[in-house]
C-alpha cells in the first residue's frame, strides 16, 4: 500500500492504517531501534510505541514522508528509552561512541541554551550536509542518525572501514568549521 493511502487511513481514524504501517515499516524501524537500545524486546517495545505515537499524531499532522516520519518518531522514542533505562551508566556502545564522536563539534550547554540554539543548529546541520556530495552525505546519515556501526556503514558502501572512518573524520572536522562560520554556539 502506498505511504499516501496509510497516512490517510490513520488520518480518517482507520485502525487499518497501523496495520498497514506496521506491515511496510516493522522491519525498518526495528532495525533503527535496535541499533540505539541493543536489545531486541526493547527495540520491539520501542517500535509498538511508535505506531501508538502516530496514531495519536497523525492528525493533526500529515506527513509527506512517512518514512521519514517514521524513523524519527522510532529514532527519539528509542533515545528516550535508552537514556531511562542507563541514566546511572555509561557504556562503549555504538550509540554511545556515535554521539562521542560528535560531541568534538558540538558540546553540550545547559538545558536554556540547548533549546534556544537548537533551531539553529539544526537548519546549520542541514545545510551543511546539502554541501555534501551523496555518498558522504549518506555515511553521515547512517552513522549519526541511524547510528550504524562502522562495518555496516562500509560493507553498504562496498569501502573499507578505514576510508569511512576518514570520510566521517574529514566531515566531523569540516562541521565544526561549517558551525564557527556561522557562528553557532559551540
Amino acid at each position: 500500500m502506498e505511504d499516501e493511502a496509510i497516512v490517510q487511513l490513520l488520518w480518517d481514524r482507520k485502525e487499518q492504517g497501523i496495520e498497514h504501517m506496521s506491515e511496510k515499516y516493522e522491519n525498518y524501524c526495528f532495525s533503527i531501534s535496535y541499533r540505539i537500545v541493543n536489545a531486541k524486546e526493547d527495540a520491539e517495545e520501542c517500535v509498538n510505541d511508535t505506531w501508538f505515537n502516530a496514531w495519536n499524531s497523525i492528525p493533526p499532522n500529515k506527513p509527506y514522508n512517512l518514512a521519514g516520519y517514521l524513523a524519527k518518531l522510532v529514532r527519539n522514542i528509542s533515545i528516550n528509552y535508552y537514556n531511562k533505562k542507563h541514566a546511572f551508566k555509561r557504556r562503549g556502545d555504538n550509540m554511545t561512541v556515535a554521539l562521542d564522536e560528535l560531541s568534538e563539534c558540538v558540546a553540550s550547554g545547559n538545558k536554556v541554551e540547548e533549546n534556544l540554539e537548537l533551531k539553529l543548529l539544526t537548519d546549520t546541520i542541514a545545510d551543511f550536509l546539502a554541501s555534501q556530495d551523496k555518498t558522504k552525505r549518506w555515511i553521515f546519515l547512517q552513522r549519526y542518525f541511524y547510528f550504524a556501526e562502522i562495518r555496516e556503514i562500509a560493507d553498504k558502501a562496498g569501502m573499507k572501514e578505514g576510508t569511512v572512518k576518514s570520510v566521517l573524520c574529514r566531515m566531523r572536522k569540516k562541521l565544526r568549521k561549517w558551525l564557527e562560520k556561522e557562528a553557532v554556539y559551540l
